[in-house]
């Protein structure tokens, strides 16, 4: 893969991989998200997200999204932990088109205090769904119990008595402190020329001060918990839903991918998975049973969810720690080492071939870390994995005595 990368006068990164697909999916990702929050600022960042597609002072709230609309583009966004994103996926002839609005409402919003109230409505219906399913909130108080006293532990959404305090003024010093050239990527992935981009985009950021692209300083938090903790919520739920994991690794740590492929033989998104066979088809205690791994910047998570009936959640418990003890105290043998890595790379492929998720990808890596996304270096560091790899993370990321559990009853 050949990737195009330049960075402005005004500091604002580009990259860009070519593509022969007429259909073109280009952006902003900006590096600000929920751990960019400061204390009282709880969903600030999400709430911004939401405020950018409001208006400015050249467009009406409905006027940004119908420029996209009206040529049959779709415009979208999202906020994470670290980073936000305003992407559009549109034909290559209305790139230009692209550009104005994306930079017109990133860079140039107004957000209109009447607009603002309106959505604060419509983000406390979202909190309200969400509380609403106890399978999607374990996954945010799971981590603010792993990542306590952190922002990385905020819920993205915040809460509704939080976010009804936030005033348009709140919104503004949030997205001038972060929503700058300097702090941002625009990625693109398509059939297009890359200097008449670069052109494009002087153009469309003309109106800033050269700068250099920033490194921000955020909180760093410690990579592995040094302690244990089993919490119970009372949730009055038809069944309990139970999360237990610990603090994993950040994405540029060497033992992220050997747990990364740990993760895939224990509960990753094929039914043979280990938790799966055992939890499941072997004794129908489960419907839904999966681990996760997230990794961040300089930190990350690994974590096991299941939803099983009330009383059989000890023996459930029991089962995943006697699972867990035997990847801690055996390596695994060469057959099963290959059998996993050929699963992943595998999977790897299959997610690869999905061009909007690979644009957003690329994009997001390229902010971060400041290089493109590597798929052939991937593979090569999968095939240089060996079982004691693994058994070495094991060993560190399961141990009981570092391991939270997060129990809904």
């Amino acid at each position: 893969m050949h990737y195009n990368t330049h960075t402005l006068a005004n500091g604002l990164r580009i990259i860009h991989l070519y593509s022969d697909d007429d259909v073109l999916y280009c952006g902003y990702s900006i590096n600000a998200g929920t751990r960019h929050e400061s204390e009282n600022e709880e969903g600030i960042a999400h709430f911004c997200e939401h405020a950018t597609f409001k208006g400015t002072a050249r467009r009406k709230s409905m006027q940004v999204t119908g420029a996209i609309e009206k040529v049959g583009g779709d415009i979208n966004a999202f906020t994470n932990k670290e980073d936000t994103t305003y992407y559009v996926a549109i034909l290559k002839e209305h790139l230009s088109r692209a550009i104005d609005v994306l930079t017109d409402m990133v860079f140039h919003s107004s957000y209109p205090e009447d607009e603002l109230e309106k959505e604060k409505e419509v983000i406390c219906d979202e909190i309200e769904s969400y509380n609403d399913s106890p399978a999607e909130l374990i996954y945010d108080e799971f981590e603010n119990a792993i990542f306590k006293n952190h922002p990385l532990g905020h819920n993205i959404l915040g809460t509704a008595d939080r976010l009804r305090q936030f005033v348009a003024d709140d919104v503004r010093n949030f997205a001038n402190r972060y929503y700058k050239p300097d702090n941002t990527v625009f990625f693109a992935y398509g059939n297009l020329n890359f200097t008449h981009l670069i052109k494009m985009l002087e153009r469309a950021t003309a109106d800033f001060a050269p700068s250099q692209p920033r490194q921000l300083s955020i909180a760093k938090t410690t990579t592995l918990m040094s302690d244990s903790a089993d919490i119970v919520v009372d949730k009055h739920t038809h069944q309990a839903h139970v999360m237990l994991g610990n603090r994993a690794y950040g994405v540029g740590d060497k033992k992220r991918m050997p747990l990364y492929m740990l993760n895939n033989i224990i509960g990753g998104p094929a039914m043979n998975s280990i938790l799966s066979v055992e939890l499941r088809e072997k004794r129908g205690l489960v419907y839904s049973v999966d681990s996760s791994i997230v990794s961040y910047t300089d930190t990350g998570l690994w974590c096991v969810y299941l939803g099983c009936d009330i009383d059989d959640v000890n023996l459930c418990r029991r089962i995943i720690r006697r699972e867990l003890d035997k990847l801690m105290h055996k390596a695994l043998s060469e057959k099963r080492l290959n059998m996993a890595k050929r699963q992943i790379k595998g999977q790897i492929g299959i997610a690869f071939d999905n061009r909007e998720s690979f644009a957003l990808d690329m994009g997001k890596v390229f902010l971060h870390y400041d290089k493109a996304k590597d798929v052939i270096s991937l593979i090569d560091s999968i095939d240089k994995i060996e079982a004691n790899d693994m058994l070495e993370v094991a060993r560190e990321i399961f141990m009981p005595d570092n391991m939270t559990t997060l129990t809904f009853l």
